[in-house]
């Protein structure tokens, strides 16, 4: 146990008892401070110690995909920093990328508080934040002068959703609009049909209204930017093979795996009533409880496309074996956000150094090496 875990986590999770949104507004205020002020000596000093307490630097995890160049595997997950105002601060904390967003073409202020609540007995979180940001002009100005202070050194994702006032029948302008704004500022975009928190916006997971929002995004696609999907995990087996073949039909670069669930029967330690959320709370459940189901959606995936479609594997990953079984499932890059307030801001080293040990054991050279290792294991036993 670090640190982290001995003496700040306790005093986030029990002494301060303000609710979960407001430490984490606080944590997004020095973060945004250190990316104004990058060139500042205070900061550059506080910059250089994240960098050196937290990355890890080897080649043998590096992998290049949509000819981007990915330091690690492991990314931060859409929803932590919601309107890119730390972009240039990621890569201090050991990420090899990170996605920015969910963003909105109309800014919006979300659901009504409180909205996001720990459940610390089952490693989890529940949320019902609603896509809370400032909007899509908002953050191309945001990034535009991030970029101005320091150029990026690392792949930057764009996670675009709709405007809740935005009807559904009007949901593919929303999304192009958002597109329209941001596509300088992004290595690679993430449309986002299955937050639980927006009415009606799962609904848009249906092949018949998927089909023409990617459409349209895609005939905005000039310049080629890698285009993904993000998809819920309490979708159904053939839901998820016709989501699968329209991404493969439009040409959309990979899938991330997954969304938070809204199931409350999914098996874990134990999901129960903890602290301030009962749960009978509305909202998406993240961590632990979504680990195997993600893991198993993410397997599926990569078998049903032979490997054919890159995945961002996302939920539950804790320690460097729910990374290694996640990367064995199919997905070639990693995500996490809940694991990370629970584990402190040196999970993203212990899971890399991990990664590197079981390497070594295995006698693998690349990281790329262990991706749908399972699937391989399988057709060598048949």
């Amino acid at each position: 146990m670090d640190l982290y875990q001995q003496g700040l986590q306790p005093l986030l999770f029990s002494a301060l008892k303000a609710d979960p949104e407001t430490v984490h507004r606080q944590l997004m205020r020095t973060c945004a401070w250190l990316d104004r002020t990058v060139d500042q000596g205070l900061a550059q000093g506080l910059q250089r110690r994240l960098a050196s307490s937290l990355q890890v630097e080897d080649p043998r995890l590096s992998q290049s995909l949509w000819g981007l160049s990915f330091a690690n595997p492991i990314g931060l997950a859409a929803g932590f920093d919601k309107d890119g105002v730390a972009t240039n601060i990621w890569p201090r904390f050991g990420f090899g990328f990170a996605e920015v967003g969910t963003v909105t073409f109309h800014a919006q202020s979300g659901n009504p508080q409180p909205r996001l609540f720990r459940l610390p007995e089952d490693q989890a979180a529940l949320n019902r934040m609603g896509f809370n940001n400032q909007g899509a002009a908002a953050m191309a100005k945001v990034i535009a002068a991030s970029l101005d202070r320091q150029a990026r050194s690392y792949p930057l994702g764009i996670n675009l959703g709709k405007s809740k006032v935005t009807p559904l029948e009007q949901a593919v302008a929303d999304y192009v609009g958002s597109f329209q704004l941001l596509k300088t500022y992004g290595d690679y975009f993430v449309v986002n049909v299955s937050s639980p928190n927006t009415p009606g916006l799962r609904s848009l997971q249906a092949v018949e209204q998927l089909a023409p929002i990617l459409a349209g995004l895609q005939a905005e696609n000039t310049e080629g930017k890698p285009l993904l999907v993000k998809i819920a995990p309490d979708l159904e087996w053939e839901d998820i093979a016709a989501i699968v073949e329209l991404a493969q039909a439009h040409q959309l670069a990979g899938i991330i795996a997954t969304n938070t669930t809204i199931r409350r029967d999914l098996k874990t330690e134990r999901i129960a009533a903890t602290g301030n959320a009962p749960i009978e709370e509305a909202g998406g459940i993240s961590g632990a409880p979504v680990r195997s189901r993600s893991t198993d959606v993410i397997r599926f995936i990569h078998q049903h496309t032979q490997g054919q479609l890159p995945i961002i594997g996302v939920g539950g990953i804790f320690t460097a074996e729910d990374a290694w079984e996640k990367l064995c499932a199919g997905a070639s890059l990693l995500q996490v956000y809940t694991g990370w307030i629970y584990e402190g801001p040196w999970m993203v080293r212990r899971i890399l150094e991990g990664l590197l040990v079981k390497m070594q054991e295995e006698g693998i050279q690349q990281l790329s090496e262990i991706v749908g290792q399972d699937d391989d294991k399988n057709q060598q036993a048949l």
